[in-house]
């Protein structure tokens, strides 16, 4: 009975891989012809391998995947499907394993003061702020209205009106990239993205043309923010920096986004807000 369970399991992991695979497939607009060439490999056995009627080896799901382009996690999905153990290793940033690299992401956000920076992973939650970025959210962001939002989403935090949106003087410009980006994220194939997608365009006054990936659309490796409340004024430029390493999920889908001044005066504001910062410090 314990046997005829199991081979019934085996069967049921193998028939997934094929579907998986034609995803992927569709994703990078390949044809199965054209992936074949490019592995290497008889169109006649990846046909095969789509419909079931072959079982994989190892070494070949992750040449299809390697081809595909598909990344760390997507990668482990296929070797599961296929029956096979993950390879790439997903561990939280709060592992003991971690602590080197949250040495480095904590001395990556010190260099980045006084001005802000914040580490997100793969789902854009944030992991880790600087004082600097802590500083500009007490100046535009309600406490209150934010705990509403549940755990902290950059995203989340730049679309919803209770949110910083209100205060973002150029969101519809620096929004409708933002969105463009999610939608090249989604390409990894991860439904935890899509799900992100579509909340963000279920808020209030989201343009309808935005829920399509737009391959014309620019993708500065930059992004310019202005941000205005009452008095205070504040522009900026945001880098986006990935770790990339290939065999670790949590790494490969780390990304550190540190904000530069793109004015004399936001840089003055925030050196001054930093030195005042310190001041308050010292006197408790």
């Amino acid at each position: 009975m314990a046997r005829a369970a199991g081979t019934k399991r085996k069967t049921a992991s193998e028939s997934a891989l094929g579907p998986l695979l034609r995803q992927w497939r569709e994703r990078r607009r390949m044809s199965q012809l054209t992936l074949a060439v490019e592995a290497e490999v008889s169109s006649r056995h990846l046909s095969f391998i789509e419909t079931g009627r072959a079982k994989p080896s190892r070494e070949m799901v992750l040449l299809l995947a390697r081809v595909l382009e598909v990344p760390p996690r997507g990668r482990n999905e296929l070797l599961l499907a296929a029956g096979y153990a993950p390879v790439y290793l997903e561990r939280g940033l709060a592992s003991p394993e971690m602590s080197q690299v949250r040495r480095a992401l904590d001395f990556m956000l010190r260099q980045q003061e006084p001005f802000p920076a914040l580490v997100v992973d793969g789902h854009w939650n944030v992991l880790m702020s600087n004082e600097g970025m802590q500083r500009v959210m007490a100046l535009f962001l309600d406490p209150a209205q934010a705990a509403t939002l549940g755990p902290a989403n950059a995203m989340r935090l730049f679309y919803h009106p209770l949110g910083v949106r209100p205060y973002i003087v150029n969101w519809e410009a620096t929004a409708a990239a933002l969105i463009q980006w999610l939608h090249r994220d989604l390409l990894r194939g991860d439904p935890e993205i899509g799900r992100l997608l579509d909340e963000l365009l279920s808020y209030p006054d989201v343009p309808h043309h935005w829920r399509k990936l737009d391959l014309d659309a620019s993708t500065a490796p930059f992004l310019a923010v202005e941000l205005a409340r009452g008095d205070i004024h504040l522009k900026f430029f945001s880098t986006l920096t990935s770790l990339g390493v290939p065999y670790d999920i949590t790494l490969h889908e780390l990304r550190v986004e540190a904000f530069f001044p793109a004015d004399e005066g936001s840089e003055a504001l925030m050196r001054r807000l930093a030195r005042e910062a310190g001041a308050s410090a010292s006197r408790a």
